[in-house]
Protein backbone atom coordinates (compact mmCIF):
# COMPACT_ATOMS: atom_id res chain seq x y z
CA UNK A 1 0.00 0.00 0.00
CA UNK A 2 3.01 2.08 0.89
CA UNK A 3 4.84 1.35 -2.28
CA UNK A 4 1.63 2.08 -4.73
CA UNK A 5 0.68 5.37 -2.47
CA UNK A 6 4.40 6.34 -3.32
CA UNK A 7 4.08 5.95 -6.64
CA UNK A 8 0.33 7.84 -7.00
CA UNK A 9 1.82 10.81 -5.39
CA UNK A 10 5.64 10.67 -7.46
CA UNK A 11 3.19 10.27 -10.43
CA UNK A 12 0.97 13.19 -9.55
CA UNK A 13 3.87 15.66 -8.73
CA UNK A 14 5.56 15.04 -12.22
CA UNK A 15 2.19 15.65 -14.36
CA UNK A 16 1.13 18.68 -11.53
CA UNK A 17 4.97 20.48 -12.55
CA UNK A 18 4.46 19.17 -16.30
CA UNK A 19 0.79 21.11 -16.36
CA UNK A 20 1.99 23.86 -15.01
CA UNK A 21 5.37 24.87 -16.84
CA UNK A 22 3.12 24.06 -20.14
CA UNK A 23 0.21 26.25 -18.89
CA UNK A 24 2.73 29.29 -18.61
CA UNK A 25 3.36 29.28 -22.28
CA UNK A 26 -0.38 28.22 -23.26
CA UNK A 27 -1.64 30.78 -20.55
CA UNK A 28 0.42 33.76 -22.31
CA UNK A 29 -0.70 32.70 -25.65
CA UNK A 30 -4.57 32.50 -25.11
CA UNK A 31 -4.29 35.91 -23.22
CA UNK A 32 -3.27 37.82 -26.44
CA UNK A 33 -5.00 35.40 -28.68
CA UNK A 34 -7.96 36.51 -31.25
CA UNK A 35 -11.33 36.06 -29.81
CA UNK A 36 -10.05 34.22 -26.72
CA UNK A 37 -8.01 36.70 -25.03
CA UNK A 38 -10.83 39.50 -25.98
CA UNK A 39 -11.00 42.34 -22.95
CA UNK A 40 -14.96 41.38 -23.01
CA UNK A 41 -14.12 38.01 -22.16
CA UNK A 42 -13.83 37.29 -18.59
CA UNK A 43 -10.79 36.27 -16.55
CA UNK A 44 -12.18 33.25 -15.42
CA UNK A 45 -13.58 32.11 -18.97
CA UNK A 46 -9.79 32.99 -20.27
CA UNK A 47 -8.19 30.67 -17.27
CA UNK A 48 -10.73 27.52 -17.85
CA UNK A 49 -9.62 28.11 -21.70
CA UNK A 50 -6.10 27.92 -20.73
CA UNK A 51 -6.50 25.14 -18.72
CA UNK A 52 -8.39 23.26 -21.38
CA UNK A 53 -5.48 23.59 -23.28
CA UNK A 54 -3.28 22.80 -21.13
CA UNK A 55 -4.75 19.12 -20.90
CA UNK A 56 -4.53 18.85 -24.93
CA UNK A 57 -0.91 20.14 -24.79
CA UNK A 58 0.81 18.85 -21.79
CA UNK A 59 0.10 14.81 -22.94
CA UNK A 60 1.51 15.32 -26.31
CA UNK A 61 4.70 16.93 -24.50
CA UNK A 62 5.55 14.49 -21.54
CA UNK A 63 4.12 11.06 -22.96
CA UNK A 64 3.67 9.30 -26.37
CA UNK A 65 5.95 8.23 -29.69
CA UNK A 66 6.24 12.50 -30.35
CA UNK A 67 7.45 13.37 -26.94
CA UNK A 68 10.43 15.82 -26.22
CA UNK A 69 9.81 16.56 -22.77
CA UNK A 70 10.67 13.54 -21.01
CA UNK A 71 11.95 15.11 -17.45
CA UNK A 72 9.95 17.98 -16.45
CA UNK A 73 10.64 20.68 -13.85
CA UNK A 74 10.19 18.83 -10.27
CA UNK A 75 11.29 21.27 -7.80
CA UNK A 76 10.37 24.81 -7.63
CA UNK A 77 13.70 26.16 -8.19
CA UNK A 78 14.16 23.98 -11.76
CA UNK A 79 10.36 25.48 -11.89
CA UNK A 80 11.22 29.30 -11.68
CA UNK A 81 14.59 28.44 -14.49
CA UNK A 82 11.56 27.50 -16.83
CA UNK A 83 8.90 29.91 -16.30
CA UNK A 84 10.38 33.24 -18.08
CA UNK A 85 11.29 31.44 -21.10
CA UNK A 86 8.26 29.99 -21.43
CA UNK A 87 5.99 32.75 -20.82
CA UNK A 88 7.95 34.60 -23.60
CA UNK A 89 7.21 32.32 -26.39
CA UNK A 90 4.00 31.97 -25.69
CA UNK A 91 3.31 35.79 -25.72
CA UNK A 92 5.29 36.02 -28.86
CA UNK A 93 2.96 32.88 -30.91
CA UNK A 94 -0.13 35.00 -29.01
CA UNK A 95 0.83 38.13 -30.54
CA UNK A 96 2.26 37.10 -34.02
CA UNK A 97 -1.91 35.92 -34.23
CA UNK A 98 -2.99 38.56 -32.55
CA UNK A 99 -0.98 41.28 -34.93
CA UNK A 100 -3.63 39.91 -37.93
CA UNK A 101 -6.87 41.22 -35.79
CA UNK A 102 -4.21 44.91 -35.64
CA UNK A 103 -3.90 44.68 -39.36
CA UNK A 104 -7.76 44.29 -39.73
CA UNK A 105 -8.34 47.28 -37.76
CA UNK A 106 -5.87 49.43 -39.57
CA UNK A 107 -7.73 48.25 -42.82
CA UNK A 108 -10.88 49.64 -41.39
CA UNK A 109 -9.55 52.91 -40.11
CA UNK A 110 -7.85 52.84 -43.30
CA UNK A 111 -11.35 52.52 -45.16
CA UNK A 112 -13.29 54.68 -42.82
CA UNK A 113 -11.03 57.69 -43.03
CA UNK A 114 -10.86 57.36 -47.14
CA UNK A 115 -14.81 57.07 -47.12
CA UNK A 116 -15.38 60.05 -44.27
CA UNK A 117 -17.16 57.22 -42.33
CA UNK A 118 -14.11 57.49 -39.34
CA UNK A 119 -16.42 59.18 -36.82
CA UNK A 120 -19.79 57.22 -37.09
CA UNK A 121 -19.85 54.66 -33.57
CA UNK A 122 -16.28 55.41 -33.31
CA UNK A 123 -16.97 54.11 -29.27
CA UNK A 124 -18.75 50.95 -30.10
CA UNK A 125 -15.84 48.38 -29.61
CA UNK A 126 -13.43 48.41 -26.30
CA UNK A 127 -11.00 49.96 -28.54
CA UNK A 128 -11.87 53.02 -30.38
CA UNK A 129 -11.97 52.27 -33.79
CA UNK A 130 -14.28 52.92 -36.51
CA UNK A 131 -17.75 51.21 -37.19
CA UNK A 132 -16.60 50.03 -40.15
CA UNK A 133 -12.88 48.36 -38.63
CA UNK A 134 -15.35 47.19 -35.70
CA UNK A 135 -17.50 45.32 -38.08
CA UNK A 136 -14.60 43.73 -40.21
CA UNK A 137 -12.83 43.01 -36.77
CA UNK A 138 -16.51 41.05 -35.48
CA UNK A 139 -16.17 39.14 -38.84
CA UNK A 140 -12.55 38.27 -38.83
CA UNK A 141 -13.07 36.49 -34.99
CA UNK A 142 -16.16 34.50 -36.77
CA UNK A 143 -14.74 32.98 -39.80
CA UNK A 144 -11.31 32.30 -37.60
CA UNK A 145 -13.24 30.55 -35.07
CA UNK A 146 -15.41 28.72 -38.10
CA UNK A 147 -12.38 27.71 -39.95
CA UNK A 148 -10.96 25.95 -36.59
CA UNK A 149 -8.77 28.54 -35.01
CA UNK A 150 -8.64 26.38 -31.79
CA UNK A 151 -7.38 23.14 -33.43
CA UNK A 152 -5.09 25.51 -35.17
CA UNK A 153 -4.06 27.16 -31.62
CA UNK A 154 -3.44 24.00 -30.09
CA UNK A 155 -1.25 22.40 -32.99
CA UNK A 156 0.74 25.86 -32.83
CA UNK A 157 1.19 25.10 -29.20
CA UNK A 158 2.79 21.66 -29.44
CA UNK A 159 4.89 22.15 -32.62
CA UNK A 160 6.34 24.88 -30.61
CA UNK A 161 8.07 22.62 -28.70
CA UNK A 162 9.89 21.10 -31.03
CA UNK A 163 11.44 24.52 -31.86
CA UNK A 164 11.08 26.07 -28.43
CA UNK A 165 12.59 23.51 -26.65
CA UNK A 166 11.57 23.89 -22.79
CA UNK A 167 13.78 25.57 -20.55
CA UNK A 168 16.60 26.69 -23.26
CA UNK A 169 17.62 30.37 -23.22
CA UNK A 170 16.02 32.30 -26.28
CA UNK A 171 17.99 34.17 -29.10
CA UNK A 172 16.51 37.56 -28.75
CA UNK A 173 18.20 38.41 -32.12
CA UNK A 174 16.03 35.98 -33.92
CA UNK A 175 13.22 36.95 -31.99
CA UNK A 176 12.85 40.43 -32.67
CA UNK A 177 13.85 39.75 -36.28
CA UNK A 178 11.09 37.70 -36.12
CA UNK A 179 8.57 40.23 -34.32
CA UNK A 180 9.53 43.15 -36.95
CA UNK A 181 8.89 40.74 -39.79
CA UNK A 182 5.70 39.85 -38.66
CA UNK A 183 4.61 43.61 -37.58
CA UNK A 184 5.92 44.82 -41.35
CA UNK A 185 3.79 41.99 -42.46
CA UNK A 186 0.81 43.60 -40.69
CA UNK A 187 1.00 46.70 -42.24
CA UNK A 188 1.18 45.07 -45.57
CA UNK A 189 -1.64 43.20 -45.52
CA UNK A 190 -3.82 45.95 -43.64
CA UNK A 191 -2.96 48.35 -46.40
CA UNK A 192 -3.53 45.25 -49.40
CA UNK A 193 -6.74 45.14 -47.60
CA UNK A 194 -7.58 48.61 -47.78
CA UNK A 195 -6.33 49.01 -51.04
CA UNK A 196 -10.03 49.21 -53.02
CA UNK A 197 -11.21 52.19 -50.32
CA UNK A 198 -7.91 54.05 -50.90
CA UNK A 199 -8.43 53.82 -54.99
CA UNK A 200 -11.75 54.78 -54.54
CA UNK A 201 -11.15 57.30 -52.64
CA UNK A 202 -8.48 58.87 -54.63
CA UNK A 203 -10.90 58.50 -57.77
CA UNK A 204 -13.46 60.71 -55.80
CA UNK A 205 -10.96 63.41 -55.12
CA UNK A 206 -9.83 63.64 -58.52
CA UNK A 207 -13.29 63.52 -59.99
CA UNK A 208 -14.54 66.23 -57.64
CA UNK A 209 -11.48 68.89 -58.45
CA UNK A 210 -12.64 68.43 -61.99
CA UNK A 211 -15.94 69.22 -61.55
CA UNK A 212 -14.97 72.36 -59.25
CA UNK A 213 -13.15 73.79 -61.84
CA UNK A 214 -15.44 72.90 -64.36
CA UNK A 215 -18.36 74.76 -62.31
CA UNK A 216 -17.24 77.10 -59.82
CA UNK A 217 -20.62 77.70 -58.71
CA UNK A 218 -21.91 74.62 -57.81
CA UNK A 219 -21.18 73.59 -53.57
CA UNK A 220 -19.60 70.27 -54.70
CA UNK A 221 -19.04 69.48 -50.60
CA UNK A 222 -22.75 69.18 -50.64
CA UNK A 223 -23.23 66.79 -53.95
CA UNK A 224 -19.83 64.99 -52.74
CA UNK A 225 -20.42 63.99 -49.44
CA UNK A 226 -23.57 61.86 -49.91
CA UNK A 227 -21.90 60.42 -52.85
CA UNK A 228 -18.78 59.39 -50.62
CA UNK A 229 -20.43 58.10 -48.08
CA UNK A 230 -22.75 55.96 -50.18
CA UNK A 231 -20.06 54.87 -52.23
CA UNK A 232 -17.85 54.07 -49.22
CA UNK A 233 -20.72 51.49 -47.93
CA UNK A 234 -21.49 50.13 -51.30
CA UNK A 235 -18.39 49.33 -51.74
CA UNK A 236 -17.87 47.33 -47.98
CA UNK A 237 -21.07 45.35 -49.11
CA UNK A 238 -19.17 44.60 -52.44
CA UNK A 239 -15.39 44.39 -51.05
CA UNK A 240 -16.28 43.12 -47.82
CA UNK A 241 -16.29 39.63 -48.50
CA UNK A 242 -13.42 39.36 -50.48
CA UNK A 243 -11.18 41.22 -47.92
CA UNK A 244 -12.25 38.65 -45.81
CA UNK A 245 -11.49 35.66 -47.47
CA UNK A 246 -7.80 36.88 -48.16
CA UNK A 247 -7.61 37.87 -44.75
CA UNK A 248 -8.74 34.11 -43.62
CA UNK A 249 -6.08 33.07 -46.10
CA UNK A 250 -2.78 34.75 -44.91
CA UNK A 251 -4.09 34.00 -41.05
CA UNK A 252 -3.93 30.19 -41.96
CA UNK A 253 -0.32 29.87 -43.63
CA UNK A 254 0.63 31.94 -40.60
CA UNK A 255 -0.87 29.14 -37.87
CA UNK A 256 0.16 26.46 -40.45
CA UNK A 257 3.63 27.64 -40.42
CA UNK A 258 4.11 30.89 -37.60
CA UNK A 259 8.38 30.90 -38.86
CA UNK A 260 7.43 30.93 -42.28
CA UNK A 261 9.55 33.68 -44.33
CA UNK A 262 7.36 36.64 -45.74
Amino acid sequence: MTALAELLTGAAAFWFWAGAAVFLRVGAMVSVMPGFGEQVVPMRIKIAISLAFTVVVTPAMVDGPGAIWSEPPSTLLTFAAVAFPETIVGLALGVGIRLFVNAMQIAGAMAAQATSLSQILGAAAVEPIPAMGHVLVMAGFALAMMSGLHVAAARIMIESYSVFPPGQPLDASELGQWGVRRVAAAFSLAFSLAAPFIIASVLYNVMLGVINRAMPQLMVAFVGAPVITFGGLALLLIAGPYMLMLWREELMLFLADPLRPQ
